[in-house]
């Protein structure tokens, strides 16, 4: 888990340059240019070059930047990784994963190139994935594997299930409130998959408001017109952040100094209410 937000997090294929120039300006909390879904087979040599010349090039930014690599099985995985490496991104997204020794071949590779710096982060998007997720949060949540996020992959999974129908959202998140609950458990970021109707607004934000309240940390984006309605969705309220200045000020408060419960406007409150209370004024203060 990074104390970085990832609100708002948008894809955006490396064979894009105008996209890619534009990216650095744009109010999304990170990018991930991609190598992987969003570049056709014929386009993976292409893809690559481009981002290491965009990263040789580009203007120093302080937004988060992500690479999503092929997958190592696949023929691209290797010189994605390699490539990715050289351009010293925050972290690689690696496809697929579903077992945590992909996490540790991929980690190995990092270090070797001298990458140790760049965190991992993994898509979930397969059931194989859902099945062993202890497994790849545990292992991804030592020190030396330095596993930061989980995205869902929600178009893969929905592939590899046929899943389709009015319920399919529903029945998604039933399959992933698993992955939420490890991720949380190992202190790891997740986020939820891309909405991919760009133009319908309101689906977009009714999708983002249930994510948020089922635990998720931001949502993967395909569009910048998605960026400013998953920051307000992920992002605390005005109202929430008032509350817990409240709560902060009434245990501050001499008349409660060593008090393991108070009250205050009629409710009870114990030290775990302040310590959520300072944890939301904290992830405020960051966006």
């Amino acid at each position: 888990m990074t104390n970085k937000p990832h609100r708002s997090v948008l894809y955006v294929p490396a064979t894009n340059a105008k996209a890619l120039a534009k990216a650095g300006t744009l109010a999304c909390d990170t990018v991930i240019v991609d190598l992987e879904d969003s570049v056709a087979p014929e386009a993976k040599a292409e893809a690559r070059d481009a981002l290491v010349a965009h990263f040789a090039n580009a203007p120093a930014s302080q937004k988060e930047t992500v690479i999503r690599v092929n997958a190592l099985e696949t023929g691209w995985g290797a010189a994605d990784l390699a490539a990715a490496a050289s351009c010293r991104p925050d972290a690689v997204l690696l496809p697929k994963v579903e077992t945590a020794d992909q996490l540790r071949s991929a980690r190995a590779v990092l270090d070797e190139a001298g990458a140790s710096d760049a965190g991992l982060w993994a898509m979930i998007e397969t059931p194989l994935a859902i099945v062993n997720i202890k497994e790849i949060c545990a292992a991804g949540s030592r020190s030396d594997t330095r596993l930061q996020c989980l995205v869902a992959g929600t178009n893969d999974l929905a592939k590899e299930t046929a899943l389709a129908g009015s319920r399919a959202r529903l029945t998604m998140v039933e399959w992933l409130a698993p992955v939420a609950i490890h991720a949380k458990a190992f202190r790891i970021d997740i986020l939820d998959g891309v909405y991919n109707d760009f133009r319908d607004v309101d689906g977009f934000a009714a999708e983002c408001r249930e994510g948020a309240e089922r635990g998720f940390d931001g949502k993967t984006l395909i569009h910048p017109a998605q960026i400013e309605v998953a920051n307000e969705a992920f992002s605390p309220s005005q109202k929430a952040i008032e509350d817990a200045r409240a709560i902060v000020a009434a245990f501050d408060h001499p008349d409660n100094a060593g008090r393991g419960v108070i009250s205050l406007k009629g409710k009870m409150l114990e030290r775990l209410h302040l310590e959520a209370a300072q944890r939301l004024l904290v992830k405020a203060a960051s966006m």
